[in-house]
């Protein structure tokens, strides 16, 4: 059998495996007052939960050891203690609670291309200011789409690589070049969106087209990857259909751009790569290109090797897997404070973007959670979670807020999404608000 296309031009067409710029289209001026944003950090395989803990709670309170990178930023940051997400409870270790964590959504058990999850915060933020930057939202990761069926546990590996979902059957493919990322945003602060949206639908048709074609000549496993594939794909169709729709509508950056600033394409190392993707997120607010943006530390049972760590030996999986051996927790807890630096500094630069008297990060609500507490025992109760930016006065930072045990964590995007100015009576399985989190 000779099909029409090969693996590698899927991938290639795919890009992000989606190497296919995003489509843009050009929106409305941007009011005096600056605008919110709304960023969602995940990092995969749960924490040592001794070392994430403050000590304290309220405004008396000190950061833990593998949060202190976060020392400096400690007035502008909010760890939310005792969360859960119940809906993630059953099924598998990993997919079910890790899917879920901007749902708060039972995914549904598949093998193929039929997913089922709910539509992610953060895409409830994006659909509500779509039509205000040239980027309804920003998907961003380091690690392929993994693709195939995880045959331990029969779930389609698609869940385990995205948390943004459009849809309850639509996950939003994720950009992992950051040369990539930095040309498109470039090309959206500079209006040159339209003549890329042509170019883009050309390349979508034909890779569309052939992906078509070949599902008739392969395997009934090769056809579910390939409609797995396809599903992927619904949300850079959205995207073509409204870019070549264009708008009348003028729109301007908040920031330049330097063409010369150019990421490289195929960054050096693992660290390198993420730093680089935190600069594009840093990037995209400032510009206000886009307002919600998300980012994936890696995908579900991610086992990156983290021996680049002084004191690392083993690959992430391995030592969440920890089964209270001590040199297993020690290793599991650097690369947990390793994330939480990436994550400081991200925060850090958007402090230093300044915006009248305020900064992009007072104006920013940054999210850092993993869908597990202990990755040892899988445990969805108490996740770690740490809400970073003032979110435009409303989030009443500087707090280590503890909730009784298993509050929903609905309840938290209920109150981001209050704050990002899209409100709603309910989210998932919300209850309310959280208390302490808003200022009145």
């Amino acid at each position: 059998m000779k099909p029409a296309l090969s693996r590698r031009s899927i991938l290639k067409g795919a890009g992000v495996g989606l190497s296919l710029p995003w489509l843009e289209a050009m929106a409305a001026t941007p009011s005096g007052k600056p605008p919110v944003r709304l960023a969602a950090l995940y990092m995969p395989n749960g924490v040592n939960v001794d070392s994430w803990i403050p000590n304290g709670k309220g405004r008396d309170w000190e950061l833990s050891k593998t949060l202190s990178p976060l020392e400096s930023l400690k007035n502008q940051v909010t760890v939310v203690s005792n969360l859960w997400n119940a809906n993630s409870k059953g099924g598998d270790g990993h997919y079910v609670k890790e899917a879920a964590i901007l749902t708060c959504t039972t995914i549904k058990k598949t093998p193929g291309a039929d997913i089922g999850n709910g539509v992610s915060v953060d895409q409830m933020a994006a659909q509500s200011v779509a039509d205000q930057t040239p980027l309804p939202s920003l998907e961003l990761g380091v690690t392929p789409v993994a693709i195939g069926v995880d045959a331990v546990v029969g779930y389609t590996r698609v869940y385990g690589s995205h948390i943004a979902w459009s849809n309850a059957t639509t996950p939003l493919a994720r950009e992992i070049n950051p040369r990539s990322v930095y040309e498109r945003l470039f090309r959206a602060a500079s209006g040159q969106s339209n003549n890329s949206a042509k170019m883009d639908t050309l390349l979508l048709d034909r890779v569309l087209g052939d992906a078509n074609r070949l599902r008739g000549q392969v395997g009934a496993a090769d056809r579910i990857r390939i409609d797995e594939y396809m599903s992927l794909m619904r949300s850079l169709e959205q995207r073509v259909q409204r870019a070549s729709a264009g708008t009348q509508r003028t729109w301007k950056a908040r920031a330049a751009m330097d063409p010369k600033a150019t990421p490289p394409e195929k960054p050096a190392d693992h660290a390198e790569h993420v730093r680089l993707m935190m600069d594009m997120i840093a990037t995209a607010f400032q510009t206000d290109t886009t307002r919600v943006a998300t980012f994936m530390f890696g995908n579900a049972v991610s086992n990156v090797s983290f021996r680049f760590l002084e004191g690392v030996s083993a690959g992430h999986h391995d030592v969440s897997h920890h089964s209270k051996e001590a040199d297993k927790l020690r290793q599991y807890q650097i690369i947990n404070q390793w994330h939480i630096a990436q994550y400081a500094y991200l925060l850090q630069r958007l402090s230093e973007m300044k915006e009248g008297d305020s900064t992009v990060l007072d104006n920013s609500m940054v999210l850092f959670a993993s869908a597990l507490s202990d990755g040892n025992s899988h445990n969805p109760h108490r996740l770690p979670i740490v809400l970073g930016g003032r979110g435009g006065g409303r989030i009443d930072s500087g707090q280590h807020l503890v909730y009784t045990e298993d509050d929903p964590l609905a309840n938290l995007y209920v109150s981001m999404l209050d704050a990002f100015g899209a409100p709603v009576e309910r989210f998932a399985d919300s209850t309310g608000p959280l208390a302490g989190l808003l200022k009145s």
